[in-house]
């Protein structure tokens, strides 16, 4: 294994939004032996030198499909049409929400499609391996976007039964479903078994359940023993969120490095498991492209280890990590750029330990749909606090975006039907649920609002619907698809019978009047 240093981080003055979401992000890291960084953030929730609505489109030259999505702030598709109102997808933001209501997730095909070609086709074009990118579809799971994903050619990372059963009523062939999670239970050990999934052992319990169904005679259709791929933790640290940072030893996820051989060991003592490969994941909306450089030599390594043991140890799966632009100020690598390093970096990993090309694995999630869509509003009251502060609420908030208060995140927010006024306002955007920390966006820029307009959010495609809820008894929004002009429903609203529909009243309580 490598050697690495516990770096102490002090905290230089300095103002980059590096993807941090909290307001001061000093972290301590782990980093490869002779290279030592320090880091810090300061995340500001203003915009700085945006005049109207209009800055936020992209001035790039560059044709729609070789523009990287994440290094977008909206869709690629985004435009003004001569009402002076959004556009995603050739459709009017405004008439949407006029007939689908909101809140309202709007999905853009051509952003999502662009940015699965960009990573199936970066891999294909810097690894002279087999690679296989997968969709880490904890990002938002739902049939159509997991449909989506496979057309393309992309497996499917899944981390529950749910996830698994989705991806598979979506089309994709279970030899491309992969299976992770740090507390599966038997009976989504057993789906997974039977469905023909890999199942990416992360504990002692997972292996030791997995051999269990074995010796039970349980198995996927096609018979053979159960493939399982093993994570470990890297200890690589990045600078993000800590809720969001998975590669540290200091993790609920994955095998403790010091256990590999014990792991490998076991395994090649069960006739039931077959080991593909080895798994190690950094972390989430990460800026930098050396963490993924030194995970590439830690990775091999293991797959090495593995392949001493006498396993059939073939795939190394680097996982993903990738950011996007949540706001002006945030500058992720390109999807080029990222792959680009891993397959350098794995190449010369495996030169390094004269080992033969392993099957590449990546799985990106945000940076494949994050960007992809917007959130549509409608304006509601309008609180005004005399030299303090101004509350524009909207009809939606926490429990269709929970990442602002769970983790600090950053959004902007634009007029969509008014797109090139002037933003004269400096405005609080809460939301609608009776929590004093629904709040989506502090100090936003906006031109004058009323209620009625249509606010919209972008970069809300990961992490929003799929961490959705009913709080205060909420209907989830509907979901749209947007492409040339055409608009499909992929997740109809909630109403309040589905808020019922698994409530069930004793008769000794009475029943309802």
């Amino acid at each position: 294994m490598l050697q690495f240093d516990r770096v102490s981080v002090s905290q230089p003055a300095c103002g980059m939004n590096l993807g941090a979401t909290d307001p001061i992000a000093c972290r301590q890291l782990y980093t490869g032996k002779d290279r030592k960084d320090s880091y810090c953030a300061m995340v500001s929730t203003q915009s700085f030198g945006v005049e109207s609505g209009l800055k936020y489109l992209s001035e790039s030259q560059q044709a729609l499909q070789t523009r990287s999505p994440n290094q977008e702030l909206l869709p690629l598709t985004a435009s003004v049409n001569s009402s002076d109102r959004l556009e995603i997808g050739g459709c009017e933001v405004t008439a949407l929400v006029e007939q689908f209501g909101s809140p309202l997730y709007i999905l853009d095909e051509e952003t999502l499609r662009a940015a699965c070609t960009q990573y199936r086709d970066a891999f294909k074009r810097y690894y002279p391996g087999e690679s296989q990118v997968l969709y880490a579809s904890k990002a938002w799971s739902c049939l159509a976007v997991c449909a989506i994903a496979a057309s393309e050619g992309l497996g499917i990372d899944v981390v529950s039964a749910g996830e698994i059963y989705t991806a598979l009523q979506a089309g994709v062939s279970p030899d491309k479903i992969y299976f992770h999670g740090n507390n599966k239970s038997r009976e989504e050990l057993r789906l997974a078994v039977e469905s023909g999934c890999i199942t990416v052992a992360d504990n002692w319990r997972d292996l030791e359940t997995l051999a269990e169904l074995g010796e039970s005679g349980v198995s996927s259709l096609t018979g053979g023993p159960t493939r399982v791929m093993v994570r470990f933790t890297p200890g690589i640290e990045c600078h993000t969120h800590e809720y969001i940072q998975t590669g540290q030893i200091d993790s609920k996820f994955g095998f403790d490095p010091n256990s590999l051989d014990r792991v490998f060991t076991f395994i090649s003592q069960q006739p039931s498991l077959f080991c593909v490969g080895v798994h190690a994941h950094i972390g989430s909306q990460i800026f930098e492209l050396q963490p993924h450089d030194d995970l590439a030599e830690v990775i091999i390594q293991a797959l090495t280890k593995a392949q001493s043991y006498g396993l059939p140890a073939t795939e190394i799966n680097i996982g993903g990590g990738l950011g996007i632009r949540y706001t002006e100020a945030d500058d992720p690598p390109s999807i080029e750029d990222w792959a680009r390093t891993i397959c350098s970096a794995v190449v010369a990993a495996c030169e390094r330990q004269q080992l033969p090309l392993p099957k590449l694995l990546c799985e990106p999630g945000r940076s494949l749909v994050g960007t992809a869509c917007v959130t549509a509003y409608t304006v509601g009251s309008q609180k005004v606090i005399p030299g303090m502060r101004t509350y524009l609420a909207v009809d939606g908030g926490m429990s269709d975006n929970p990442r602002p208060i769970t983790y600090q995140s950053v959004y902007r927010v634009l007029a969509a039907g008014k797109m090139s006024a002037p933003l004269t306002q400096t405005v609080t955007i809460a939301g609608k649920h009776c929590e004093s920390g629904d709040v989506l966006i502090k100090d936003a820029k906006l031109p004058e609002c009323h209620a009625g307009d249509v606010l919209a959010v972008p970069a809300t495609g990961a992490y929003n619907y799929s961490m959705a809820s009913n709080y205060n008894r909420v209907p989830r929004p509907a979901a749209v698809l947007v492409r040339n002009g055409e608009v499909n429903t992929i997740i109809q609203r909630e109403t309040y019978q589905d808020l019922l529909r698994l409530d069930r009243l004793p008769e000794r309580l009475g029943a309802p009047k």
